[in-house]
């Protein structure tokens, strides 16, 4: 049909010059091929690539950061082991005078720790912690859950500084409240640890403080369990609460959770979760007002590890999402062509039928 099979020649004649073992190897060659001579570039195909070659480099770039930050797993198990110890640690200010605020803890065991020995007590204004940053109220009845902390999040906090700000110095202004802080031991046993008054809830000598100074609204500004992390931000920190009375008695349960946030089989960080619940009410003057916390430890054990995979499934995830991106979009610009040659040809049958204004027919054709 077009004249080569007259001089004993085809289209294969004009392709590149091939070595036998490659034209051998093109036999086995199962990608079919459109020589270049029959083959048009455009302005649109030129397009569709820039665009696909964009998208892939924005989705393989968003698999590589995925990858690299990790996914993460939560995993409940029953703690294995026995620890006998709990650290404690507390930085509480009370709106009373040190002399008279009492604060002891008392564990299921029966063993007491005179916490008022083993805490600082530091005289403080009431009013240079209430205007702190980040200072909120804890409404009576509220009840607050446990963060949901990323493991990287965790092991930039837990680098940082281990110690208790220093309280700010009394100038000119007398102290009107106390503040309470420092970590202390005790048994890994449901407990509770009591805030009260003077000569009021325990049995010791010593006169009991009038009912007038009772005072009880307090500034919570770290209470945790395990190593002291003071970055961590736990569900009573930073809170505070207020009453006008002097019997009152604020009351938080905690339920204890023992956490771990693993990177890698050496990368650990140990602690405690908790949430916790508040219910405060007035007492009349027979019963005992303060701040009870009132915690228990549960049996489980919460791991949240951060996993990545390997190098190769990196690859093939990779290679997934440019290979779909490329079939796609190819069969989006074939349907895009299709439509645009549809539209194309009916444009040109309406402007070859018509003629001044009216339509061509079969008499005028003749």
């Amino acid at each position: 049909m077009n004249g080569f099979a007259d001089h004993g020649i085809d289209e294969g004649n004009f392709g590149d010059e091939k070595s036998g073992l490659t034209n051998g190897l093109r036999t086995f060659d199962a990608f079919p091929k459109t020589k270049t001579t029959y083959t048009t570039r455009s302005t649109r195909g030129g397009q569709f690539t820039v665009l696909l070659i964009l998208t892939c480099i924005v989705l393989s770039f968003s698999e590589l950061r995925r990858w690299y930050h990790g996914q993460e797993t939560h995993h409940f198990s029953v703690e294995k082991g026995v620890s006998h110890d709990l650290q404690i640690n507390i930085d509480i200010v009370v709106a009373m005078a040190c002399q008279d605020v009492h604060i002891n803890i008392q564990d299921a065991s029966g063993d007491r720790i005179q916490a008022r020995d083993v805490l600082k007590r530091d005289p403080t204004r009431w009013a240079h912690w209430i205007d702190a940053k980040g200072v909120h109220l804890l409404a009576s009845g509220q009840g607050l859950e446990m963060e949901e902390d990323h493991v990287a999040d965790v092991m930039g906090k837990v680098s940082g500084r281990k110690k208790f700000s220093k309280t700010p110095r009394l100038r000119t202004s007398h102290a009107d409240a106390c503040r309470l802080y420092g970590s202390l031991e005790g048994n890994k046993v449901q407990g509770d640890f009591h805030i009260t008054a003077r000569g009021h809830g325990y049995q010791e000598w010593g006169e009991h403080l009038d009912h007038r100074a009772f005072n009880f609204s307090h500034i919570v500004n770290e209470l945790s369990f395990g190593p002291f992390y003071p970055s961590l931000l736990n569900p009573l920190d930073r809170t505070f609460a207020t009453t006008p009375n002097h019997f009152y008695k604020f009351q938080y349960y905690l339920s204890i959770v023992p956490t771990i946030y693993s990177r890698s089989s050496t990368n650990n960080i140990f602690t405690n979760q908790y949430a916790v619940t508040e219910q405060s009410h007035l007492v009349g003057e027979r019963s005992i007002p303060g701040v009870f916390f009132k915690f228990d430890i549960e049996p489980i054990l919460l791991t949240v590890a951060e996993e990545r995979g390997g190098l190769l499934a990196l690859l093939v995830r990779i290679v997934n999402v440019v290979s779909g991106v490329l079939v796609g979009g190819g069969w989006c610009y074939q349907l895009v062509d299709w439509v645009g040659e549809v539209r194309g040809r009916r444009k040109k049958r309406k402007s070859e039928g018509m003629l001044h204004g009216r339509t061509v027919t079969e008499e005028d054709d003749e």
